[in-house]
């Protein structure tokens, strides 16, 4: 999960480093070389995308069986008042992007949230994420 402070700006992408095998990587330039990807981050976005196609069913069943909201979450100081009003508290799982607005306070993200699992990037002041640090599974 990536940890992002509400003041900057979230990326449209993440970096990943991958160590290939010299002949895997010369395959792969040869590919490039005769035009079938423009460089090799196309091939490795091309190829990432086919794999995860591929697995799509096993991709939809774990995210049912899981529970996990699919996408952008993001929750506001209105919404988690009502949740505490209600004497509920939230259990968020999520795959994608997690945002708590900047003007919830702390304490207010303690009472609504009693879990916290993101597969992606999580956005919220250090103060809310610091009083969600023992909620937050990673």
């Amino acid at each position: 999960m990536k940890i992002v402070d509400i003041k900057k700006r979230l990326p449209d992408t993440d970096k990943v480093t991958v160590n290939l095998g010299l002949v895997d990587l010369a395959q792969m330039d040869l590919l490039v070389e005769e035009g079938f990807y423009t460089n090799r981050t196309d091939f490795v976005r091309t190829a990432v995308r086919n794999l995860l196609q591929q697995h799509a069913e096993e991709i939809r069943q774990t995210v049912l069986r899981k529970r996990y909201v699919t996408g952008l979450q993001r929750y506001s100081r209105a919404e988690l008042e009502r949740v505490v009003a209600a004497g509920e508290q939230l259990e968020i799982h999520v795959l994608g992007l997690v945002t708590i607005e900047d003007d919830v306070p702390p304490k207010l993200a303690q009472a609504a949230i009693a879990s916290l699992r993101v597969l992606g990037a999580f956005v919220a002041s250090a103060a809310v994420r610091d009083a969600l640090a023992d909620r937050l599974h990673t």
